[in-house]
């Protein structure tokens, strides 16, 4: 064997140099992120400790939250911000004549020709509440909350097709694959909820939104943490109920056996999916019991059905929105309920007509009912709600049947709600015409940033490792934004 020719001492040296200097875990190092980690500014992943048999029991996160559980609503199709929230009297005045060319250079659309006109609102706005924030008569209701609200209106996204679109405000990118807000959260925190899942999603409208179960799935996480969409009649989720026949000592017996099938085969492969298939059983075991009473809202009080305008046995938007207060009462963590046909661009059925005061009649009465109700029952407080759709609509209008707005990225409105946020506060505007953000800018990734960090977590550290990476809600972008935390 070769003797090394390099003088003992010099060896010692160099590894002292090596500790102390170079080495990755030096003194230097490891002092640093001390420091970083006392500020909460260490780069540390923030990896939830998820106990296999119970990954949705609770948790609490590593940084102060504001808020415990989120309700979103989501007004799938986008809705108009220039119909319901932005009120542009320059554009009322350009209604017909070509849009400026300089305010078109770089902007995408989705279906527009290239001969379109600027098109200013018929409806009529006005200002309210002390935040002095401007309402369209189409959405009465909303005046009854405009100062408990933080408005978004300097909002944009990347995406301008609807299925993508929806993806990309859901998951924080526009394909199939990543998980959902609402799985990022229940695998953050899990859920305080022992008889339902921490996860739930509802569904109003004609038809179901573009992209379906990808929105709410778990992605790459563990499918424990995947939304679990309940219907608005009948039974919440089908094939709960026990077989005709069956005891519920004889089910339990069943989902014993099965149960411990399954763990002798989790002993024997290793596969932590089989895990989720057991706490599966056993929360539809449980849920058959607590479904049938959360879904029952004969025990509301008259004035809380009236608030939502809720009719007895009719199901629909109101409804779902009633029973988000319930979910989140009982533990649920995350509630989303999506509400289709916005699409606004001039066809029928989607017009800026009839059919736009149709959706929001429908929706506009139990939103601001919600936030109204969490806020009396003390809830909206470490509750945060969410209203706002994929994307907005051009200033330009868009010929079919009848006049529409095509898909517009670049500016929109949504509003925030409870959590921490500030009330009555607005931020964010559009220039005169509404093409593009002049202040307060706000993006998709930006949101998502703010929306974990005031549920106690970093989002650049709240990862999962993921084929060789750590993957994260915001990719990697997004800013926490200060100013509309109170």
């Amino acid at each position: 064997m070769e003797q090394s020719s390099q003088n003992p001492n010099e060896l010692r040296d160099a590894t002292r140099r090596h500790f102390f200097g170079q080495c990755a875990v030096g003194l230097g190092s490891i002092a640093l992120n001390c420091l970083l980690a006392r500020d909460g500014l260490s780069a540390t992943p923030q990896k939830p400790q998820i106990d296999p048999a119970r990954p949705m029991a609770a948790r609490k996160p590593p940084l102060a939250a504001k808020a415990k559980r989120v309700i979103y609503l989501f007004m799938a199709g986008a809705p108009s911000q220039l119909e319901l929230f932005s009120d542009k009297p320059k554009l009322r005045e350009l209604t017909g004549q070509p849009p400026p060319p300089s305010l078109m250079k770089g902007k995408r659309f989705a279906f527009l020709k290239g001969n379109e006109t600027l098109l200013g609102t018929k409806r009529k706005f006005a200002q309210h509440g002390q935040s002095g924030m401007t309402i369209s008569e189409l959405l009465p209701h909303h005046r009854r909350i405009v100062d408990e609200v933080c408005w978004l209106r300097g909002m944009s996204t990347d995406v301008f097709n609807h299925g993508p679109a929806k993806l990309f405000m859901n998951t924080g990118f526009q394909v199939p694959g990543r998980p959902a807000f609402g799985a990022w959260a229940t695998y953050g925190l899990g859920s305080e909820s022992q008889d339902l899942p921490g996860f739930v999603v509802l569904q109003s409208g004609r038809r179901g939104p573009r992209g379906g179960a990808t929105l709410w799935s778990s992605g790459f996480l563990p499918t424990s943490f995947q939304g679990v969409p309940f219907r608005g009649s009948g039974d919440a989720i089908l094939n709960l109920q026990s077989p005709k026949g069956m005891s519920r000592e004889q089910e339990r017996d069943f989902y014993d056996t099965v149960g411990a099938l399954n763990k002798a085969r989790l002993e024997t492969t290793g596969d932590p999916e089989i895990m989720t298939r057991v706490n599966a059983y056993e929360m539809a075991f449980r849920m058959q019991t607590s479904a049938p009473e959360l879904m029952d809202l004969s025990k509301e009080s008259s004035a809380t059905l009236e608030l939502y305008g809720v009719k007895p046995g009719e199901s629909g938007f109101a409804a779902n929105a009633l029973l988000a207060r319930r979910m989140i009462e009982r533990g649920v963590r995350f509630v989303q309920l999506y509400h289709t046909d916005w699409d606004h661009h001039g066809e029928a059925g989607n017009n800026l007509d009839g059919d736009i005061e149709a959706r929001c009649r429908e929706v506009d009465q139990a939103s601001a009912a919600l936030v109204l109700d969490l806020k009396q029952r003390g809830l909206l407080e470490d509750t945060i709600v969410i209203w706002g759709g994929e994307f907005g609509r051009t200033p330009m209008g868009e010929v079919r049947a009848t006049t529409g707005r095509d898909h517009f990225i670049d500016a929109f409105t949504i509003w925030v709600a409870g959590g921490g946020f500030k009330t009555g506060y607005v931020h964010g505007e559009t220039d005169e015409l509404g093409f593009g953000v002049v202040e307060g800018g706000t993006h998709v990734h930006d949101l998502h940033a703010t929306l974990l960090h005031q549920l106690g977590f970093d989002h650049e550290r709240l990862t999962y490792r993921f084929q060789g990476r750590d993957y994260r809600l915001t990719d990697v972008h997004g800013r926490v934004i200060r100013q509309v935390i109170a």
